[in-house]
């Protein structure tokens, strides 16, 4: 049975959903970060936290956040079926519900995804971004009216929902300029990048302002830029060459100077830490300090810098295990959900998360290796169009390629690296792998030399 017309299409993504689900539903609530308290704290308290993307909250808000949320997961569940459904329908011509039902099945079992679209957090929006830019680049004519515009708003939001996200689709958005001067290759739609980019600042713009009554981007930005060099060593340096005695610069970070710690984490959320003597998140003072801190280190450590930035972007490209956080947590999360949805934390303790019974060493072994393997099929993927010069094939392996790499240089350089970042989105390899195969079996072969 082809998945076309709305009865099929409606039903493949019903049971992509349920699989997607399937986590979330063994562990008898959605799964919950160390984030996920600030986020429903922001959406249904509607306290701005500046450390958190205010869109997302407000999407927990109207998704009925404070009766339940399991309908934001299962949202997330939809939106994520619906645009592998897309992107399905557009490599493969005559896809059949049989062949989309085991592509779903072999990422639910083989990847993470289940772990992030059931996950009270933006992560699953990540991959969202990545693959909807893709569809509205390179075959937004197959989409039609309707599903241009769904495709637009879905990945307008994906990208609001997390201000990592506007960098990442900016960079996409680049490389496919570039494309369009320099090549003669597929000429990639801009026009509906554009729009994508208008929609996602105009909804940034409008969360921030519902909570704030002010007009901004983002005030966070230099705080966790600050603690990844931190974490590097070279605020450290800065700090035992500027501040007295040897030198002459009174920054407010100096009366940390010799208790500064080597983590980024410990720096932001660590009890005892100078971040929250000096004001942490809400002090305008310390992000003054923390913008001028990070501009004199640049001048004066510019190797450093470039040499910190290499390695973390490195180390968090191949840093990619399922389960980063997902933990019990409920000393972190009690506080803010007694507060706001006080009706959930029964179920919410009877978790098998919040009970410590998920263990995912055994899960990596899967998980990881089938993440390297699916990178190494979709550089044999590139390999096979380059040569075949199939250019058309080539740019979806060739945007998600492109798709790592810059989260990889996004997180690991203005954050610092953690397997989530990562593991959100490796399962992408494998599904543009699945897709690749179901088109043509022979898609990983080598291709033959000329006259053999």
């Amino acid at each position: 049975m082809p998945v076309q017309g709305t009865p099929v299409c409606a039903l493949a993504m019903a049971i992509l959903s349920l699989m997607f689900l399937s986590v979330a539903i063994w562990n008898g609530f959605p799964l919950i970060f160390y984030d996920t308290g600030a986020y429903v704290l922001e959406g249904l308290g509607h306290v701005f936290l500046v450390e958190r993307a205010p869109v997302y909250a407000e999407f927990l808000f109207l998704t009925g956040a404070r009766f339940s949320l399991w309908p934001a997961v299962v949202l997330q569940a939809l939106m994520t079926s619906t645009v592998i459904l897309q992107v399905a329908r557009a490599e493969v011509p005559g896809l059949t519900l049989r062949g989309l039902v085991a592509i779903g099945a072999v990422l639910n079992l083989f990847t993470g995804v289940a772990w992030y679209a059931g996950q009270v957090e933006p992560d699953i929006f990540t991959p969202i971004v990545i693959l909807g830019t893709w569809l509205l680049l390179f075959r937004s004519g197959r989409l039609g009216k309707g599903g241009r515009a769904w495709v637009t708003g879905l990945t307008g939001l994906a990208v609001a929902c997390h201000p990592s996200h506007l960098g990442l689709l900016g960079g996409l958005l680049i490389c496919a300029l570039l494309l369009k001067l320099v090549t003669r290759l597929p000429q990639p739609d801009l026009k509906r990048g554009a729009i994508v980019l208008a929609t996602s600042l105009s909804l940034i713009l409008a969360g921030n302002f519902v909570l704030t009554g002010k007009l901004f981007l983002s005030k966070s930005g230099s705080v966790f830029l600050f603690a990844r060099l931190m974490q590097d060593g070279i605020v450290q340096r800065l700090m035992n060459d500027t501040c007295p005695p040897a030198g002459t610069q009174n920054w407010r970070l100096c009366a940390f100077k010799n208790r500064l710690p080597k983590s980024a984490n410990a720096w932001l959320w660590g009890e005892g830490s100078g971040f929250r003597a000096l004001g942490g998140f809400t002090s305008p003072a310390q992000q003054e300090e923390d913008s001028r801190i990070i501009l004199e280190t640049l001048k004066r450590y510019p190797v450093m810098h470039v040499r910190a930035a290499v390695t973390d972007s490195l180390t968090q490209f191949l840093q990619f295990k399922t389960g980063d956080g997902i933990e019990p947590q409920l000393s972190i999360q009690e506080r803010p959900f007694r507060r706001v949805i006080p009706q959930q934390i029964p179920a919410y303790r009877e978790a098998r998360q919040q009970r410590g019974l998920i263990r995912f060493k055994t899960l990596n072994l899967i998980h990881v290796p089938a993440g390297a393997m699916s990178l190494l099929g979709l550089l044999l993927l590139l390999q096979r169009a380059a040569i075949r010069r199939a250019w058309n094939e080539a740019s979806l392996p060739a945007l998600v390629l492109l798709g790592l790499i810059g989260n990889a240089i996004i997180c690991g350089t203005f954050s610092n690296p953690h397997d989530r970042y990562q593991s959100r989105i490796v399962w992408l390899p494998s599904l543009v792998l699945l897709l690749a195969v179901t088109r043509d079996r022979r898609a990983l072969q080598p291709v033959p030399e000329s006259g053999t």
